[in-house]
């Protein structure tokens, strides 16, 4: 399974329509996006342009969108570029259309059901080999070409040279790792983190500061990952290290966002009920559920404040610098 390949990704939103984009440059695949709006698919199919995502950029020809979920069964290779709250219920629906050759991907970063991973969960719906891809990417910057890199991760090494192959000659760049579980929970602890040093940022503009809290934040990310059965340097991949600065030093990223918000005062409740926060809701599971069960003592991590200012209406943010950086 090399040449002439065809590749289904499922969801046609940014960074569906981006590294879908980035394959069809290649002659030998055959490329769809499966979607659920009219819209995307008939401005695709049309002009070759994803008019709600990326509406100034026009896409390879090569690149088809459909709304069969027929095109599965007869995909090589599945994406899952959908939203992590919704993968798992999208997949229990429409499990028969998976053919069980297809090696499926999960671009989502986020739990799946019961605080499992995502792959965790997918393992118990289809017998599939599942793999993870985070890194540090921007979707408008992988459709404009800007070289993007990503973590492949699976449980066996199978098949990382045909993604290499695939991958091979564009503008992304892969590293490998069987610890998918080390990937998953990186991806996912980079958003709580990204929270905390927004609103450090918020409070002072200190290369000190934001470096001291940067490396207790490497730190606690490795002693929740090996508390999990990951490795500790998995942090040290594109998924750890790469996608935690890119998320919590850019201001595209809505996490760090969040906490320059929080920093500045502007928290309200409207705030966290109406932005789209995989932080929050991430920390509130590590903190209540996952902590006791796995015995992580978080009483000096830096999330458990953050948990704090998530849960207590009378915290006081002017003292959360203080309060984290005498741990």
């Amino acid at each position: 399974m090399d040449n002439n390949l065809r590749i289904c990704f499922i969801g046609s939103g940014t960074i569906s329509t981006a590294m879908g984009n980035v394959i069809a440059q290649k002659d030998n695949y055959e490329v769809f996006l499966l979607s659920v709006e009219q819209e995307v698919v008939d401005s695709i199919s049309n002009e070759h342009i994803n008019r709600k995502y990326f509406p100034n950029i026009e896409l390879e020809p090569s690149l088809k969108a459909t709304f069969d979920k027929n095109i599965l069964k007869e995909s090589d290779i599945i994406f899952l570029g959908i939203p992590s709250s919704v993968i798992i219920p999208y997949v229990k629906e429409n499990k028969e259309f998976f053919g069980e050759e297809a090696l499926i991907v999960n671009l989502a970063k986020g739990f799946g059901e019961g605080q499992k991973t995502i792959p965790q969960s997918l393992s118990k719906l289809i017998p599939n080999q599942i793999f993870s891809m985070k890194g540090p990417s921007f979707a408008r910057e992988i459709i404009s070409n800007m070289p993007t890199a990503f973590t492949l991760a699976s449980k066996r090494d199978k098949h990382f040279k045909l993604f290499e192959n695939i991958f091979k000659g564009t503008t992304i760049q892969l590293d490998y790792t069987i610890d998918v579980n080390g990937v998953e929970l990186a991806s996912i602890l980079k958003n709580i983190y990204a929270i905390i040093v927004g609103i450090v940022d918020a409070h002072f503009d200190s290369p000190n500061l934001r470096s001291l809290i940067l490396t207790k934040a490497i730190n606690e990310m490795r002693y929740i990952i090996s508390k999990f059965g990951g490795e500790e340097k998995t942090m040290f991949n594109y998924c750890g290290f790469g996608d935690f600065t890119l998320t919590a030093l850019n201001d595209l990223s809505r996490n760090r966002t969040l906490g320059l918000l929080i920093g500045k005062g502007f928290f309200t409740d409207y705030i966290s009920e109406k932005v789209v926060l995989e932080g929050k809701v991430a920390v509130n599971i590590f903190v209540e559920e996952i902590a006791k069960k796995r015995g992580i003592k978080t009483k000096n991590l830096m999330l458990k404040e953050l948990y704090k200012v998530f849960n207590d209406e009378k915290y006081d943010i002017n003292n959360f610098v203080s309060n984290i950086t005498v741990m």
